[in-house]
């Protein structure tokens, strides 16, 4: 399997705003903004040189998280659809679908649809979840969402390969002679996997052909990094994994408002300075978080990154 990205560079990719509006994360503005917003933030970040897009999946929200979680949580096949018609180089991110709510053959239908519709642009990440009535009311075993979610990863595998008449005999799902088209352009979708967990660690190393950790901060990257890799070793893969990271909040300039404690801001080369560190710890890609007032102050931002920052990441 090649990689998504050259390797030795660094490569930098963003979550959406406004399709996953959870308040530990989202500006005010998102709460009224639309989809021509979503759209102009799309075409910024393509123009910027942006790696990826990444949108969320969550199918409903439990009262009882509803506060925290709201429930504003767009469909990313949906959205990731939509921006694939707006943007012409940036790859496409499920960050991250829940695929084991789904059965792999529909997954596979929308993704590999997406895939074509793109042009190849996909990028499949997946995550186990955390939501169990989201479980329960769709009929899956949230005690036992790890072991259906490497099956259905191994199934999505066979589902999304080049053959049109794809077969798989697992313990969960089998199907063979059930042909799908359109097929995705690329020969093989590049499966990243989500989640800091050690389930999820050894998922990312056995599974996966790249990791995105869940908020990890610096220091415990390298001990996550060096376990994927002697997994990977352990299994006798070779193939290269394509190594994340999610950075602190970042605002490019002097901000004049209070953008909160974590955020980094200052020169762009002394913010580029401080993600090339994460090229030092073995990452390949830095997932990075503008602080911002309104959704001109945010393509002010990818913008005043991709010209500013992006140039020195890999001084």
């Amino acid at each position: 399997m090649g990689r998504v990205f050259p390797e030795g560079r660094l490569v930098y990719g963003m979550q959406l705003p406004i399709q996953s509006q959870s308040s530990i994360y989202a500006e005010p503005w998102e709460a009224t903004a639309t989809a021509a917003d979503l759209a102009e933030i799309a075409r910024a970040a393509d123009r910027a040189g942006f790696g990826y897009l990444a949108s969320c999946d969550h199918v409903a929200i439990p009262r009882r998280l509803a506060q925290a979680m709201s429930t504003v949580w767009y469909d990313p096949v949906a959205t990731l659809s939509f921006l694939a018609a707006v943007t012409e180089r940036v790859r496409l991110l499920s960050h991250v679908a829940i695929v084991g709510l789904r059965h792999p053959l529909i997954s596979a239908k929308q993704y590999a649809t997406l895939d074509q519709l793109s042009g190849g642009r996909l990028i499949l990440g997946v995550g186990a979840g955390h939501v169990q009535e989201e479980f329960e009311v769709l009929g899956v075993d949230f005690a036992r969402r790890g072991p259906v979610l490497d099956e259905t990863v191994d199934a999505l595998r066979a589902a999304l390969g080049e053959e049109e008449f794809p077969e798989f005999e697992g313990a969960l799902f089998r199907f063979r002679d059930l042909g799908q088209l359109p097929r995705p352009v690329q020969s093989r979708v590049p499966v990243w996997v989500g989640g800091s967990s050690p389930a999820a660690v050894r998922r990312a190393a056995v599974r996966g052909d790249g990791w995105l950790p869940q908020g990890d901060p610096r220091d415990r990257l390298p001990g996550q990094i060096a376990r994927i890799r002697e997994l990977r070793e352990a299994a006798g893969i070779t193939d290269p994994i394509e190594i994340g990271a999610i950075t602190e909040p970042l605002y490019v300039g002097e901000p004049g408002w209070d953008t909160g404690r974590r955020t980094r801001t200052g020169k762009p080369e002394a913010l580029a300075a401080a993600l090339r560190e994460y090229a030092d710890l073995g990452v390949d890609q830095v997932q990075v978080r503008f602080r911002c007032r309104d959704r001109a102050e945010l393509v002010d931002q990818i913008t005043a990154f991709g010209a500013e920052v992006a140039p020195h990441l890999n001084d």
